[in-house]
Protein backbone atom coordinates (compact mmCIF):
# COMPACT_ATOMS: atom_id res chain seq x y z
CA UNK A 1 0.00 0.00 0.00
CA UNK A 2 2.85 2.39 0.79
CA UNK A 3 4.44 1.84 -2.65
CA UNK A 4 1.10 2.55 -4.31
CA UNK A 5 0.72 5.83 -2.38
CA UNK A 6 4.30 6.80 -3.23
CA UNK A 7 3.67 6.12 -6.93
CA UNK A 8 0.55 8.33 -6.89
CA UNK A 9 2.46 11.16 -5.24
CA UNK A 10 5.26 10.92 -7.82
CA UNK A 11 2.81 11.00 -10.74
CA UNK A 12 1.14 14.09 -9.27
CA UNK A 13 4.51 15.80 -8.95
CA UNK A 14 5.31 15.08 -12.58
CA UNK A 15 2.02 16.62 -13.70
CA UNK A 16 2.56 19.80 -11.64
CA UNK A 17 6.15 20.20 -12.87
CA UNK A 18 5.03 20.12 -16.51
CA UNK A 19 2.34 22.79 -16.07
CA UNK A 20 3.50 26.36 -15.39
CA UNK A 21 1.92 28.08 -12.43
CA UNK A 22 -0.89 30.39 -13.45
CA UNK A 23 -0.46 33.97 -12.27
CA UNK A 24 -3.48 35.38 -10.45
CA UNK A 25 -5.61 37.84 -12.38
CA UNK A 26 -5.54 41.49 -11.28
CA UNK A 27 -8.44 42.40 -9.05
CA UNK A 28 -8.44 46.01 -10.27
CA UNK A 29 -8.02 47.77 -13.58
CA UNK A 30 -4.78 49.54 -14.36
CA UNK A 31 -3.79 52.10 -16.92
CA UNK A 32 -0.55 52.41 -18.82
CA UNK A 33 0.49 55.27 -16.52
CA UNK A 34 0.19 53.11 -13.40
CA UNK A 35 1.85 50.15 -15.09
CA UNK A 36 4.68 52.45 -16.17
CA UNK A 37 5.35 53.22 -12.51
CA UNK A 38 4.20 56.86 -12.57
CA UNK A 39 1.64 58.25 -10.18
CA UNK A 40 0.19 61.72 -10.37
CA UNK A 41 1.02 63.91 -7.42
CA UNK A 42 -1.55 66.04 -5.67
CA UNK A 43 -0.69 69.71 -5.49
CA UNK A 44 0.33 70.15 -1.86
CA UNK A 45 -0.67 73.82 -1.64
CA UNK A 46 -4.14 73.10 -2.98
CA UNK A 47 -4.48 70.09 -0.71
CA UNK A 48 -3.77 72.22 2.36
CA UNK A 49 -6.14 75.02 1.36
CA UNK A 50 -9.17 73.41 -0.27
CA UNK A 51 -11.72 70.90 1.02
CA UNK A 52 -14.42 69.31 -1.10
CA UNK A 53 -18.05 69.37 -0.08
CA UNK A 54 -20.08 66.18 0.15
CA UNK A 55 -21.40 66.48 -3.41
CA UNK A 56 -17.84 66.65 -4.75
CA UNK A 57 -18.86 69.37 -7.21
CA UNK A 58 -17.80 72.36 -5.08
CA UNK A 59 -14.74 73.09 -2.98
CA UNK A 60 -14.40 75.48 -0.07
CA UNK A 61 -11.53 77.29 1.60
CA UNK A 62 -10.87 79.89 4.23
CA UNK A 63 -9.80 83.36 3.19
CA UNK A 64 -6.28 84.59 3.88
CA UNK A 65 -5.38 87.78 5.76
CA UNK A 66 -7.55 87.39 8.85
CA UNK A 67 -4.92 86.31 11.38
CA UNK A 68 -2.81 89.35 12.18
CA UNK A 69 -2.39 93.10 11.55
CA UNK A 70 -6.11 93.55 12.11
CA UNK A 71 -5.93 96.96 13.83
CA UNK A 72 -5.59 98.79 10.54
CA UNK A 73 -8.42 96.86 8.89
CA UNK A 74 -12.04 97.97 8.99
CA UNK A 75 -14.70 95.85 10.65
CA UNK A 76 -16.38 95.22 7.28
CA UNK A 77 -13.11 93.93 5.83
CA UNK A 78 -12.43 91.67 8.83
CA UNK A 79 -15.95 90.22 8.62
CA UNK A 80 -15.53 89.61 4.90
CA UNK A 81 -12.20 87.84 5.47
CA UNK A 82 -13.74 85.56 8.09
CA UNK A 83 -16.29 84.04 5.70
CA UNK A 84 -15.84 80.87 3.66
CA UNK A 85 -14.92 81.10 -0.03
CA UNK A 86 -16.37 78.60 -2.50
CA UNK A 87 -14.93 77.59 -5.86
CA UNK A 88 -16.51 78.69 -9.11
CA UNK A 89 -16.95 76.33 -12.06
CA UNK A 90 -13.51 77.04 -13.57
CA UNK A 91 -11.76 76.52 -10.24
CA UNK A 92 -13.73 73.35 -9.56
CA UNK A 93 -12.70 71.87 -12.90
CA UNK A 94 -9.04 72.68 -12.29
CA UNK A 95 -9.11 71.38 -8.71
CA UNK A 96 -10.69 68.08 -9.77
CA UNK A 97 -8.48 67.39 -12.77
CA UNK A 98 -5.11 68.88 -11.99
CA UNK A 99 -4.63 69.73 -8.35
CA UNK A 100 -6.48 66.99 -6.50
CA UNK A 101 -6.46 63.92 -8.79
CA UNK A 102 -7.03 61.33 -6.06
CA UNK A 103 -10.44 62.10 -4.67
CA UNK A 104 -11.94 64.06 -1.82
CA UNK A 105 -9.59 65.66 0.66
Amino acid sequence: MLSRLLGTAQSCLRIYQKQPLALPQRLFSTTSIVEGGYKMKSHQGAKKRWRSLASGNVFKRGKAGHQHLNVSKSAVRKNRLSTTAYSNSAQTHKLKKLLLPYGNN
